[in-house]
Formats: C-alpha cells, structure tokens, sequence
C-alpha cells in the first residue's frame, strides 16, 4: 500500500488488553481488520481528486466499512458468509449482550433462564454467565450467607456482617474486589461472544449502581470497537406478595443450601437491605447515553417498559419479554391416535384413525376430563391452606370467592388423524381449534413412501438426513426441515407462555419433538432423537424454577394411562445451556417434584372412598420401565 498520507488505510479492530490476559495475537482476524462488507464505499481509495476554487486537490470523503445487521436465521436464511443461517464470525454487530439489573429476588434469573432457553429453541446461541458462580468458585469466603455483596460499600455497616470494616464506604479493597468479579464474568461472557460461536450472552448480575452499568458498558465497547450491541433488562418487582415467594425461593438456592431455614431468611433480607441502599434504577440519566437501550420488566411481565430496541435479536428478546406469565396451569402434549398409514409405515398422507386410533381418541377424553378436575381439587385446597379471603378479591374470583377455573384449550393440525382425535372432546366444555402449524413435517417428494423405500430408491438423500436429521428438509414441493417446522411452531410457542388457560396439543412426530424440546431445553443435536411414541401424553406445568413434567402412557387392555416411573427429573441448578443431564434420558431440565397424582388420588379415596366415584376412574399404579420408552435413541423415523 502507498505511503502516502492521504491513502485510505482501515482502522484496526483490536480488542482493548487493558483488562484481558489475552494477547492480540490470539484473536481472529476478524478483530485486526475492518470488516469486509459487499456495499460498496461512498468514495474508494482510487477515486479521482477534486479540483477546488483554489486550486488545491481535494482528497475523496472516506467512510470506514459498515456491515448491516439485518436478520439471520438458522435454517431460514444463507448467505456467502453464513451459509447455515448462524450469525458469522465477522458480523459482531448483530450479536447482543443482555445485562440484567434488579435487587435480590426480584426475578432475574428466572427471566435470564426463560429467555434463554426460548432464544435457544430459535437457534441462537444463547448462553447465561452468572457473577454469583463466579464469586462462589472464588477462594474468597464472602458472599451473601456471611456478607452481603450489594455493587458498592454500603453507607453504613450491618449487623449481619461479621467484619464491621468490610462495606465501609472507604474500603477499596472490597470494592475491587467485587467489580473484578463482575468484569471477569464479563470477559468469559465477551470471549465466548466475540471468540466463539456466541450470538447472545447474558449477565446475570444485580448491576444496581449507575457506575457499575457505566463499567460493563464501557468495557463490552473496548473489546468490540463499539460494535457489539448491548441490552439492558430491568426487573423490578413492587408486589409484595410475588416478592415474598421469590425471597423464600432463595432459601433453596446455593449460597443457602443446607441452612437453618430462619438464619437463612434473616440474612437474606438483610443483604437485600444492603443492595436497596445503593441501588439506582434505569433512567433519564442513562437515556441521554449515545445508543443505550433498555427493557424494563415490573412484577415479571405485568408491565413493560422498552427503550432504543435496536437489532433483530433485541426485537426478539423484547417480544418474548412481552408474554411472560406466572399463571398455575397445565400443557399436555401428544400425538395423534394410531392412523392407518402408521400401521403401513408411511410418512405423511391424510389418513384416517385406525381402530386403535379411536380407542385412544375416547380414552383421552375422558382422562382429560378425570385430569382437569383433578388440577382443580389442588388447586382450590392449596388455595384453602395459604390465601385468606382478602388476597382472593384481588384477582378474578367466581361468585363464591374462589380463584376462577382456568379454561382448558385443546389444539390440533388440520389433518384428519389429528383432528378425529379431538372428536370425543365436549365443545362446551372445551374450547377446540385447528391450526396450520401444527401440521406434521412436510414429505414433499417423498409423501407416502416408507423409510425404507427411501433407503433403497434414493439412498443419498437418506445417508444425508441419517447425518443432519434437523437440518436436512426433503425435496420437492412441501418438503420440510426441522428448522422449518421450528418457526412455524413459533406462535404457537408465544401463545403457549402469554396464556393462562390449560391446553393440550394433539400434534404429529416431529411436531411433539419440537415443542418438547423447548420445553425441555433440548439442544439441536438432540431434538431428531427425542422417542416420542403413539400411545405418549406429556403434561407439563411452568414453575418459578423451570418446568415440572411427567410422562403418562395408554394400557388398551385397561383403557386408561398410568404415569411413567421415573420420568420426572430436574434441571441441575448451575444449567444455563441446552443439552443432556447426566443423570437421566432424554436430557431433559425438569421436575414435577410435587406429589404424583395418582397418590394424591388414592390419599383422596383413602379420606372418602365416595371420591372415587365423583372424580372419575382413578389412573393406574405407576409401572417400572427400564427407561426404553422414554430415552433418547438414533432413530430413523420421520
């Protein structure tokens, strides 16, 4: 390149090393250069110079490189750059990171994990990194059981710290401590954004001081040259009821585990005391800052509050933000009755129900009718032993004063086989619908073939879905990926989370799979291999922590479901990624850690055998499976 001083020369792109180990040496060269871009400059280092009035050359007007930051989506999209649709290396501006902001207890792990996991079923890498695990992995033995740790000394010191001196407002030593614990969670978070296959990483911290919020945006700016984009979301919970449950939630969190419960309680409180002293909400202030967005949430969705949303990822996250609900209810998941082209093997069709397809349709029925009663007797006994009558009137109530019954849906695709099996539910009392979406995955050329004329007449094309089951989409006309049916399923995703209604989905196969594997925080690898057999009901119900399930299946000799043994499991505690647990199949993050239902019942019946008779037929004795019903296998099937 010429010397001369009026040559176009690209700034570099390098990440700031004042605050990182790392050596410039070790970045991609996607941080050394400017980006390339496909849009052509405004004026090129060859462009020819302007003769002014004066008779002096005038050199062109430079602009630096800047790429769009316009969608991608897994699947959906392609371009030279990202030919499966993942965000490219070099695109840094349409990543995002989200910094979470609130005191204790008000909700932002709860929010953190569910966003997540939804931005995961998307396709976008999205993974949580939490200052709290950064300080507990420290050699440092302080932390909110012995020391409260607000983001700045506190004014004054409490009595729930055993070294008065250690949130003086003159202490550094701590101080410091704390922001680089922060600023190194910060710097895995940015590493794995920057350096890796990242789109979206979320800090979860309080970040409750204007300076702190000031210091993360800073220092995601150094490292990125300004071009990675940042989300801050509020969560701000005033209801003093949603404020209590989260506080005793945290007793069975890890700084508190295996704690006297009391103890426990009143250091809690008081470290929440700490925090309230210093903290600064979201405001005018940090409006005036150049490109600051932000998401405030009040009482987890019952208000939202968005500023500056800038990118696609932001929009997404911002949408989801807006149908978040705590409400108590259940979602079943099935698949439609035995069909006649399931007898013969065939994918796709519009086939009717075989005759065991129609003993489960009836059978389904009237164990959603024995379900929903059941959900309701619960219900209104636990509202029984912890509401008085002045918390009832506070929300939608029957004449009687008692919470009102939610409304069951029941969903399924316009296909013959799924649309019979809903034919036995009493419109009155349920409220069915038929949905597009909900369509089993499109055959298109290979519409009425078996898996194993497919093998023998196109044998290439089945060795490439063999090796990418969810990425690969059959040819011809209404042929299908995954990855398509997973953002079509899309609303019905959103309609699922901003609903306070009960509802049963009667899909297909892969449409279970999809849904499931949200539910269930399943990773894409893991989604084409999830056995979700005929004969399958799952019934989920969201929880503050995650998501309780359980598996039931149908007897045809006893016509009725009995719950699967051992089919109930939990997220482990420190999870913030999809993908398996080691201690159950399929890799599954959930719990119903509740009494089951059959031993609720029999309890029941054991008070009042006359129950037996008003609650319908009582479910089966669970059954010991070797496991073989449920597990993850590589399976063939569509």
């Amino acid at each position: 390149m010429s010397s001369n001083s009026n040559q176009f020369n690209p700034l570099p792109l390098l990440p700031s090393t004042r605050h990182s180990n790392a050596s410039p040496l070790q970045y991609p060269a996607i941080f050394k250069r400017a980006a390339l871009t496909d849009t052509p400059l405004a004026s090129t280092p060859n462009s020819p110079r302007f003769q002014g009035q004066d008779g002096y050359s005038v050199p062109p007007i430079l602009e630096l490189p800047r790429r769009a930051t316009t969608l991608d989506v897994p699947g959906l999209t392609k371009s030279r750059v990202s030919p499966d649709g993942t965000i490219a290396a070099r695109d840094v501006g349409s990543k995002l990171v989200i910094v979470m902001v609130g005191l204790p207890a008000r909700g932002k792990s709860y929010i953190t994990k569910k966003l997540a996991r939804y931005m995961n079923w998307l396709q976008h890498e999205t993974r949580i990194f939490n200052v709290g695990n950064t300080r507990r992995m420290s050699n440092h033995h302080v932390g909110p059981a012995s020391h409260p740790l607000p983001d700045s000394p506190v004014l004054e010191p409490t009595a729930a710290t055993h070294a008065a001196g250690f949130f003086a407002p003159d202490n550094l030593a701590t101080a410091a401590l704390r922001e680089s614990w922060a600023l190194q969670t910060l710097d895995e978070l940015l590493d794995w954004v920057l350096l890796e296959n990242g789109s979206i990483g979320i800090l979860d911290a309080t970040n409750s001081t204007l300076r702190r919020r000031h210091s993360v945006l800073n220092r995601v700016k150094d490292r990125s040259n300004g071009a990675l984009k940042v989300l801050f979301l509020e969560s701000v919970c005033d209801d003093k009821e949603l404020l209590e449950q989260n506080i005793r939630l945290k007793l069975s969190g890890p700084d508190y585990k295996g704690q006297d419960p009391d103890v426990a309680l009143a250091d809690f409180r008081m470290r929440v005391k700490n925090y309230e002293k210093t903290y600064e909400t979201i405001g005018d202030a940090e409006e005036k800052v150049d490109g600051f967005q932000y998401v405030k949430m009040i009482n987890v969705g019952k208000k939202v509050v968005a500023y500056n949303i800038q990118g696609f990822l932001a929009g997404q996250a911002v949408f989801f933000l807006l149908n978040f609900n705590l409400a108590e209810r259940q979602i079943w998941i099935t698949r439609h009755g035995e069909s006649e082209d399931n007898i013969k093997g065939r994918l796709g069709g519009d086939a009717s129900l075989s005759h065991k397809g129609e003993k489960y349709a009836k059978a389904l029925a009237a164990f959603m009718d024995y379900q929903r009663t059941e959900f309701r007797r619960r219900q209104l006994e636990r509202m029984a032993m912890q509401l008085d009558v002045s918390r009832l009137s506070s929300k939608p109530s029957t004449p009687q004063g008692e919470l009102a019954e939610p409304h069951f849906c029941v969903w399924t695709s316009m296909l013959k086989r799924s649309v019979e099996t809903s034919k036995w539910f009493d419109e009155d009392t349920y409220d069915i619908k038929q949905m597009r979406m909900l369509n089993e995955l499109g055959s298109g050329s290979y519409d009425g073939m078996t898996y194993e004329e497919i093998k023998q007449k196109y044998p290439k094309e089945y060795q490439a879905r063999m090796q990418n089951k969810t990425g690969y989409r059959y040819p011809g006309v209404g042929g299908e990926s995954y990855l398509d049916v997973l953002n079509r399923l899309r609303p019905v995703i959103v309609e699922v989370e901003r609903m306070q209604d009960h509802v049963l989905l009667i899909g297909h196969r892969v449409v279970a799979r999809v849904l499931l594997a949200y539910f269930m925080n399943l990773g894409r690898q893991f989604i084409g291999d999830l056995d979700v057999p005929l004969n399958t009901l799952w019934v989920l119900e969201p929880k503050p922590y995650g998501v309780d399930w359980a598996v039931y299946q149908y007897d045809e000799n006893k016509d009725w479901f009995y719950k699967v043994e051992n089919s109930t499991h939990s997220p482990p505690e420190a999870s913030t990624t999809p993908g398996p647990t080691a201690s159950f199949r399929p890799p599954i993050s959930s719990q119903m850690s509740s009494l089951s239902l059959d031993r609720q019942l029999s309890e029941s019946i054991k008070k009042d055998p006359r129950n037996r008779s008003a609650m319908g037929p009582p479910a089966l004795p669970s059954r010991r499976h070797s496991g073989a019903d449920i597990e993850i296998v590589v399976s063939s099937e569509k």
